[in-house]
């Protein structure tokens, strides 16, 4: 998920870091945009409120820089999905709904409604942040068509975590050590690849992971680098797997499409602009150098500038590891998926995120 390293918010003014005369001149060309700008108040609900993406991103973006860069004109009540006690699954279909006017949630927690946006983070086709972001650009238009089509949303962003990894509480030295064992999957797609692989995929929850290690309910699972540090992971697994296994879980944000059209034509352009500005472009920025700096943390291999640090055993991936997880994906895994999402959505995605990272999904 996220990386950690808190990075100021763009236009977000933090006490003592302008004198007045600067303050004035940095407020101005905010004051000038939001002068036109009809009071509007949002209900947000970010995503985990544990993790670096909301602590560092979500919130500060909708509780500091937006009421601020808009002169006071929007106002903003936030919480999370798991503050409100709300399934992570169900958070487009309360947006849909309407029951608060902005949701955000990982992408693969919402597949069994929309398996079309399996194809928003395929394992293994992207392991750098440049190539995720291009692979997420390259997917967006077909992820703007499933949130209208069918959670009647308006997208607005799409966040990464860092990429998904694998924690075990068992010796593993290479992929082939996963055949036979109980791994948590971070999505559909990725529990597709581990019974692939010949592990049984196991679904469990984030929160549920730390206790399943330790009883040896399952013995492995996949999350966010970031996460799995930041939640504790460590403390009930002892060997790391850096080959992303799980994608990047790319986060979705978007806004009730009824409340999107009720919205001026400013406000959809000023909110459009900042959303991409302060909010999904310095996220993308931070994930550049988070793996380096999480696997620091989990192992203890260089620097952790987050806290304490783990000594769990890292596993790189050999170039057979990555040759076999490469061709269980483009001869088992993607054709499962366009069973599940549809040849029309796997010719869509062959033109254009397929094209982007050089994979096609064979259709019949």
């Amino acid at each position: 998920m996220a990386s950690s390293t808190r990075r100021p918010v763009p236009g977000l003014l933090v006490p003592g870091l302008l004198v007045p005369g600067l303050l004035v001149a940095a407020l101005a060309p905010a004051a000038v945009a939001a002068q036109d700008l009809e009071p509007v108040t949002l209900a947000v609900v970010g995503s985990w409120s544990g993790l670096p993406l909301h602590q560092e991103f979500e919130r500060p973006f909708w509780s500091d820089h937006l009421p601020q860069a808009s002169g006071g004109a929007i106002t903003v009540n936030l919480t999370t999905f798991d503050q409100m006690g709300v399934d992570s699954g169900d958070v487009f279909r309360l947006l849909d709904d309407g029951v608060f006017d902005v949701g955000a949630t990982v992408a693969d927690y919402t597949v069994g409604d929309a398996p079309a946006l399996e194809g928003l983070d395929v394992p293994l086709v992207a392991t750098e942040p440049a190539a995720a972001r291009a692979m997420v650009e390259a997917a967006r238009p077909l992820v703007e068509d499933v949130m209208a089509d069918r959670f009647g949303s308006k997208l607005l962003a799409i966040a990464p975590y860092p990429p998904q990894v694998v924690f075990c509480n068992a010796e593993i030295a290479t992929l082939d050590d996963l055949e036979g064992l109980q791994i948590r999957g971070s999505g559909r797609m990725t529990t597709k690849f581990l019974e692939a692989l010949g592990a049984e995929g196991v679904n469990l929850g984030f929160a549920e992971v730390p206790g399943a290690l330790e009883r040896g309910v399952i013995d492995c699972a996949i999350t966010g680098s970031g996460s799995g540090y930041s939640a504790g992971w460590w403390e009930s697994a002892t060997h790391l797997m850096t080959l992303p296994l799980g994608g990047w879980d790319p986060v979705v944000t978007a806004m009730n499409m009824e409340r999107w059209n009720g919205l001026s034509a400013e406000m959809r352009a000023f909110l459009a602009e900042e959303i991409r500005t302060a909010f999904e472009q310095p996220a993308w920025d931070a994930a550049a150098g988070a793996l380096a700096e999480d696997v620091a943390c989990l192992t203890g291999d260089g620097e952790c500038p987050r806290g304490e640090t783990a000594e769990m055993v890292l596993v790189e991936p050999s170039p057979e590891d990555t040759a076999l997880a490469r061709r269980v994906l483009e001869e088992t895994v993607l054709p499962q998926w366009a069973e599940r999402a549809g040849d029309d959505w796997a010719e869509r995605w062959n033109a254009s995120v397929g094209e982007v990272v050089g994979v096609t999904v064979p259709l019949d």
